[in-house]
């Protein structure tokens, strides 16, 4: 096991009708509020009325950015920072799911920060300071509720790049299950693959002797596979869906990367691919990760065994440990497909003319990944093998 250190300063307010209580959470941080959602999902559920309740309670001025993109961009952050700055701004709320979080936190760093928010993304800048901000989340899915980690585009470059600060970490998110019930077939899919890729990035380590981690991490995998089903099965069903939202917390809020060397890799790989065809994020893990799998495994293939046994309960009586690892990535992409998730590009009409590019773009700061040091032309055997 690694060293390491442990910091997560989220506030966590889990369970039915905890919106109840969003004013007095905003409150001790200021009362002039920039409102960051989505489409018109949080008005036609009334979440957005109860929201604007809460915050006329505590007399807060509030002001508003919507239409936040599923792949939120640039451009959209770009305006959430000019009203932080114009309107005095002390507080950031977003109010969906981890595109809107992203979107958020990206404008509580940028509001403070003379330069190009763009800089924090490709390292030209480290952030300093972030205004403070809330969530109330209505998808289970990324995490970015309870960590300091976002994503946003670049739409006119087609670049999608990642950032992270213990500054822009919540002070508070509201997790309310029942926020989740009218979340749409697919997103709930893209949310549930989601939350295994991020398991996966970090489960899949040459790190030895981190038996709680494993179990940990195994135990997020068991909880989703089973939970999922019967959430797609029957939307309002409350325990799934809470079972399924604290999950993609944990799954993400430091627990699982503790003494532990992350991979990382399929996730870069995959915002190449978002970042030029502005696909779902979940979709193109769903896709990438079955052949990263196949393309690793024998790097340790004694991992993948494991993986195979206590996650899917492949039976290894007879069996090579290369076919136990094999079987455990088949029955992967089965579950994957059998949710509905896609299992190639094609499906989602991307042919290989941009795959070079992809290549060289997830590669351009050297080879990406830890499991296996990935090269361009690793990654282009991957993408090609998920055409």
């Amino acid at each position: 096991m690694n060293a390491f250190e442990l910091f997560n300063p989220t506030k966590l307010v889990f369970g039915p009708d905890k919106v109840q209580q969003l004013g007095e959470l905003v409150k001790p941080y200021g009362t002039r509020v920039l409102l960051v959602y989505g489409g018109g999902s949080i008005k036609r559920s009334g979440l957005y009325e109860d929201v604007l309740s809460q915050l006329e309670g505590i007399g807060a001025s509030v002001h508003e950015l919507s239409g936040i993109e599923p792949n939120p961009r640039l451009t959209t952050v770009n305006q959430g920072i000019e009203i932080c700055r114009a309107e005095n701004i002390e507080f950031v709320l977003a109010v969906g799911g981890g595109s809107v979080i992203d979107a958020a936190k990206a404008i509580a760093a940028g509001a403070l920060y003379e330069g190009d928010v763009w800089d924090f993304t490709v390292f030209k800048a480290v952030i300093q300071k972030a205004l403070p901000l809330g969530t109330v989340l209505t998808l289970a899915a990324t995490g970015s509720e309870m960590n300091g980690n976002a994503v946003i585009t670049n739409w006119e470059t087609k670049q999608k790049r990642a950032f992270g600060s213990k500054l822009v970490y919540p002070k508070f998110s509201i997790l309310d299950p029942k926020l989740t019930y009218t979340v749409p077939v697919n997103q709930t899919v893209n949310g549930i693959v989601d939350i295994m890729s991020h398991v996966f990035e970090q489960y899949f380590s040459l790190t030895t002797d981190i038996p709680l981690q494993e179990r940990f991490a195994e135990s997020i995998l068991l909880t989703v596979i089973e939970n999922g089903e019967i959430a797609l099965a029957n939307g309002s069903d409350y325990d799934a869906r809470a079972n399924l939202l604290l999950a993609g917390t944990y799954a993400l809020n430091g627990t699982l990367a503790t003494g532990v060397t992350s991979d990382w890799a399929t996730h870069g790989i995959e915002h190449e691919v978002s970042a030029i065809y502005d696909i779902a994020h979940g979709a193109g893990l769903a896709i990438l990760f079955p052949n990263w799998m196949k393309y690793v495994y024998k790097e340790r293939v004694g991992k993948f065994v494991q993986y195979a046994e206590r996650v899917w309960n492949i039976d290894a009586n007879g069996k090579s440990e290369e076919e136990v690892a094999l079987a455990g990535i088949e029955a992967t992409r089965a579950y994957f497909t059998r949710i509905g998730a896609p299992a190639t590009l094609g499906e989602l009409g991307i042919n290989g003319d941009q795959l070079d590019r992809m290549a060289e773009e997830a590669t351009q700061f050297g080879p990406i990944g830890n499991f296996k040091k990935l090269s361009k032309e690793d990654v282009l055997s991957i993408l090609e093998a998920s055409l």
